[in-house]
């Protein structure tokens, strides 16, 4: 790949200079630099790889002690660097700066997957090779890397474990390889967490069975019971009850009550605890609890399923003037808040 004449910055022009020289000679000026601006100007060395005479000669004058004479030489990439780097420190120490160099030039390749769905990128790893999703994790931070690996399966899981300590380094064109192939599967599956929208989870169940009939509730509460009594258990924590008018505000019983048949609020309170009936007669006018008071008087015995289907009746206005945002009803698993005087 040529680079093209363009504005260069210093570290460009450095790594220019240096591959117009024989190994002995960048090695000597490549000495005079501190580790870290070798790993600099190594690292343009690779990226640079060959370049057009225009962009060389631009470099090359600027440094007006240089001889200008012969052929201008345009020869970069990994093999010169690593060749330079070991005349430079040595084999050990160019390995080290080489092996944090790839990782750095690759870093950025996989930056599109920071901010992914960790189920999303699992099930976009899904079926690679372990020593693919290792390459993968290996270049993510350590939180995003575990979240994603915890979604495999124990198998897959200590495969992936095995080759990310394994893995050595990768060449930048190996890594872009990897990442430009996930990008282009990506796009279709793969959205920022911020964009997802959740449409599912026990609260949804929760508020669907709420808007249901007592006879829709009562099934699918059986049916969870015997498929999957953690669940049942967990929906009913959460479940609207009539009981659950006593976690009302005075003004938010006044409000539910107001809207109520007196005849269906008697049929709601046949049997209800005296806790429950005491507050909503506390919570009436006079008049109202006179009203409700015949409307009790003439029911007598009642089948247990009118008094459940008039509650119901209660809670489906609780739930609705909950969703207008004109009451607050506190759930079970939730703390009771505080107020500030």
């Amino acid at each position: 790949m040529t680079e093209t004449a363009r504005v260069l910055t210093g570290v460009q022009k450095a790594a220019l200079v240096l591959m117009q020289m024989n190994q002995e000679n960048a090695s000597a000026i490549l000495r005079q630099f501190t580790e870290v601006e070798a790993e600099e100007i190594a690292g343009e060395i690779v990226r640079l790889r060959r370049v057009d005479p225009e962009s060389v000669e631009k470099a090359v004058t600027e440094f007006h002690e240089k001889t200008m004479s012969g052929a201008m030489g345009a020869r970069g990439g990994r093999e010169f660097a690593e060749e330079l780097l070991q005349a430079t420190f040595g084999v050990e120490r160019a390995a080290g700066v080489l092996d944090r160099l790839a990782t750095s030039m690759a870093g950025p390749s996989f930056d599109f997957l920071e901010s992914a769905d960790p189920g999303q990128v699992s099930s976009l790893l899904s079926g690679e090779l372990p020593e693919t999703i290792a390459l993968v994790l290996a270049h993510l931070n350590p939180h995003t890397a575990s979240d994603i690996i915890a979604r495999f399966d124990s198998e897959t899981r200590v495969a992936v474990a095995q080759a990310i300590a394994g893995l050595g380094s990768a060449t930048p064109e190996a890594v872009a390889i990897v990442a430009e192939s996930l990008k282009h599967r990506a796009r279709a599956m793969v959205v920022p967490r911020e964009q997802l929208e959740v449409v599912g989870g026990v609260q949804p169940l929760v508020d669907i069975i709420n808007r249901a009939d007592i006879a829709t509730e009562h099934e699918l509460l059986e049916a969870l019971d015997a498929r999957d009594p953690v669940l049942a258990d967990e929906v009913r924590a959460r479940l609207v009850t009539f009981a659950d008018i006593l976690k009302l505000e005075k003004k938010d019983v006044q409000q539910v009550l107001r809207g109520i048949d007196s005849k269906i609020l008697a049929t709601a309170m046949k049997g209800a605890a005296k806790d429950v009936t005491d507050v909503i007669r506390d919570n009436m006018t006079e008049r109202n609890r006179e009203t409700l008071d015949e409307e009790i008087g003439l029911l007598g015995p009642v089948r247990k399923k009118q008094v459940d289907e008039a509650r119901a009746d209660v809670v489906r206005s609780m739930r609705e003037l909950e969703a207008q945002g004109l009451i607050t009803l506190q759930r079970a698993d939730e703390p009771e808040e505080e107020y500030v005087a």
